[in-house]
């Protein structure tokens, strides 16, 4: 897949590109229907009506592609139907249609197009698309769609481009890096798929104008220190002030350097190594 340039039409146009999409095998095709659900919108609002995140709104109407994290149904051929393009998040995904009729999404690696053979289980082959257990996966070999825990689905390495790395098994762990550096433990009988995730260049797509974030349910972003005091605490003062104080959020929480991760929490001693900070070094 590639960047495609827009022509310079317009202010907007002149600076803008987007995926030219030649990993989708039919643009016309529509997605399976028996997978689709009802994506109700929520404008960053909690039951009580009360907004919790801000800058959400709006955005275009989609429905939400049902995808298979989990991946067990083992020991069964399924072919892939068509890679199709999902509203909902970053990378592609494949349609794939088991021996006995059943049909799922899955994410898609880079290179699986229609026609090809995928099988999940212990018993599968580590290629690329397969998912299979980490005590299964060779040393070395490049994952993504990992799962936390046996059998709650993958939760890490979900985006364009993902991929982490396997590095070693012993006494019923696996020792995995992720793609922000970190090494950490996982139990060896967690899943995880083989390959990288595709749409590798999505990060160098440009939107362009104002109104492709709207598009997207991206609402406008004010700074703090352009509000009133009584809006922000780095707001007031006479002419272009910065704050004088640490960049925090409305509530006064430090937005650049705190610390945002409990110290007690159980999943701790999972880690090997921390991801490095950009702006502190290593994280401890």
């Amino acid at each position: 897949m590639g960047i495609r340039q827009y022509k310079p039409t317009s202010p907007g146009r002149r600076n803008a590109s987007v995926s030219d999409f030649a990993d989708i095998t039919d643009k016309k095709k529509k997605p399976e229907k028996s997978l689709l659900k009802r994506l109700k919108k929520h404008s960053g609002r909690n039951n009580q009506g009360k907004i919790t995140v801000r800058h959400r709104g709006g955005g275009h109407r989609k429905m939400y592609r049902v995808i298979d994290f989990k991946r067990r149904t083992d020991g069964v051929t399924a072919e892939v139907i068509s890679v199709e393009y999902d509203p909902n998040r970053t990378c592609r995904i494949a349609l794939l249609q088991y021996e006995g009729g059943e049909k799922a999404y899955i994410l898609a690696p880079v290179g699986l197009k229609a026609g090809d053979k995928l099988e999940n289980g212990p018993k599968a082959d580590p290629k690329m698309g397969n998912c299979l257990p980490l005590a299964n996966i060779p040393a070395g070999s490049e994952i993504h769609a990992i799962e936390m825990q046996p059998g709650r689905g993958a939760q890490l390495c979900r985006s364009a481009g993902g991929v982490a790395v396997m590095n070693a098994t012993e006494g019923g762990w696996a020792q995995i890096t992720l793609p922000s550096g970190e090494v950490r433990r996982l139990p060896s009988s967690c899943r995880a798929t083989i390959g990288q995730l595709g749409n590798t260049e999505h990060s160098k797509v440009r939107l362009g104008k104002a109104g492709r974030k709207r598009w997207k349910g991206r609402r406008p972003h004010v700074r703090g220190t352009v509000m009133n005091p009584v809006a922000h605490p780095m707001g007031g003062g006479e002419g272009r002030n910065s704050g004088g104080r640490h960049p925090c959020s409305p509530t006064g929480k430090l937005a650049k350097g705190g610390r945002t991760r409990k110290r007690k929490k159980a999943s701790t001693k999972a880690i090997i190594r921390r991801r490095k900070s950009r702006r502190y070094g290593q994280l401890k």
